[in-house]
């Protein structure tokens, strides 16, 4: 979809809802700097656009309960069509992987899975193997601490690139 005109105020109100998740009329107006009705009439639109997808907490899921989390590279023998539609079907029905890009070059899975125990990754993994995937070979490297994880800062993205006309 190509991106609908986004102006600043656009620009804010997305950073805001990123940052902030689901907010009063009027919060969300004064975070923005606009006033309220307009405020709203501008999220409206960009949700019925799709530039909002849902809203979620953050949970500290260390303070729930214990966990591994584990950064696994994946490539597979063949790179047909339907091998790559095989894995990822797969790897959609196991909550425990929760996140999974498809990558070019030298790999082309990189997944994040949360087990409780080391224990569980390893069946998980057995099972991937068991399930005739075409894995052709995988890495696995168990995180030992977050270092940082945010989501992207909108405005820097959204802003156009310009180039150096000096030269």
């Amino acid at each position: 979809m190509k991106n609908l005109s986004l102006d600043a105020t656009d620009i804010r109100i997305l950073s805001a809802v990123q940052s902030h998740g689901q907010l009063s009329k009027t919060r969300l107006s004064e975070i923005v700097n606009i006033s309220a009705t307009p405020c709203w009439a501008r999220l409206d639109r960009l949700k019925a656009a799709g530039f909002i997808r849902g809203y979620h907490a953050d949970i500290a899921l260390e303070r729930v309960c214990n966990f591994t989390q584990v950064t696994v590279t994946v490539s597979l023998t063949h790179h047909r069509r339907a091998d790559f539609e095989r894995f990822e079907t797969w790897v959609i029905g196991h909550d425990e992987i929760t996140e999974c890009i498809a990558t070019g070059g030298g790999m082309d899975y990189v997944m994040k899975v949360v087990c409780p125990t080391l224990a569980t990754f390893q069946a998980l993994m057995q099972a991937m193997q068991d399930a005739e995937l075409g894995v052709d070979r995988y890495m696995t490297y168990i995180a030992t601490r977050v270092v940082k994880a945010t989501r992207p800062n909108i405005a820097k993205l959204a802003v156009p690139v310009t180039r150096d006309r000096t030269g």
